[in-house]
């Protein structure tokens, strides 16, 4: 398959709707096997500010009422350990779904500030050092800081604001492609994103960040980009 990708900055007034139809023109080829109401997929962690880019967006869009499915927010985020997880929930229970991957990204200095929609899944874990497999149909990938031997502490040295703007932005050009998006009313109950663990690794530590501990144990496709989470 041709890999087509396109590219917009954050700082560009017209680039949620230009995200809106780059997705629809990735699209075009998944619809024809897949003909369920869009999954989207928001890797990233909530305690790293340059890769909560992934975790805002689908906190933005969990409050929307379009018909997709929402993976991935502040409260209950897909950090790496959820990844594997996320892929066995996607081949069971979205196989007929359009999934949209997305995660934040380093790059050159040059390319900082910039929005990426490619017709192929992304590779999270890639910025800093993990392997962890291609997730997506279709992804987007917003470059928050620049390449180095240390993406993981310029993913922490990232301005709050800046990561902000950008999922707005991202978020915009989302719910303007959910807006026309021929799946209207076509949603089934699934399994919550906290969940996830507990259903496919039932005997494993439970991960949901809104459950603390007791006191008594209170003791890539390209290589241009690489990704985070």
């Amino acid at each position: 398959m041709e890999i087509k990708s396109f590219t917009f900055s954050a700082f560009n007034d017209y680039a949620p709707s230009g995200i809106a139809e780059a997705l629809k023109q990735c699209s075009k080829n998944k619809r024809i096997k897949k003909t369920g109401a869009p999954v989207i997929v928001c890797i990233g962690s909530d305690l790293v500010l340059g890769d909560s880019l992934g975790p805002l967006i689908g906190t933005f869009l969990e409050k929307e009422k379009y018909s997709s499915y929402v993976y991935g927010t502040l409260c209950a985020p897909i950090t790496a350990k959820e990844v594997l997880y996320t892929k066995e929930l996607l081949k069971t229970v979205h196989a007929n779904n359009l999934v949209i991957s997305i995660d934040a990204a380093v790059g050159d200095d040059e390319d900082v500030g910039l929005i990426r929609v490619a017709n192929c899944g992304l590779k999270p874990g890639l910025g800093v050092a993990k392997s962890l497999g291609v997730i997506g149909d279709i992804s987007i990938m917003g470059i928050v800081a620049g390449r180095s031997n240390k993406n993981y502490n310029l993913f922490n040295l990232t301005r709050l604001g800046f990561v902000y703007k950008m999922a707005q932005v991202i978020t915009g050009g989302l719910k303007e492609f959910l807006s026309t998006s021929p799946y209207h009313n076509t949603l089934e109950p699934t399994p919550a994103t906290s969940n996830l663990k507990q259903i496919f690794a039932p005997d494993e530590e439970d991960f949901c960040p809104q459950k603390f501990p007791q006191k008594e144990n209170n003791v890539d496709n390209d290589n241009t980009f690489l990704f985070g989470s």
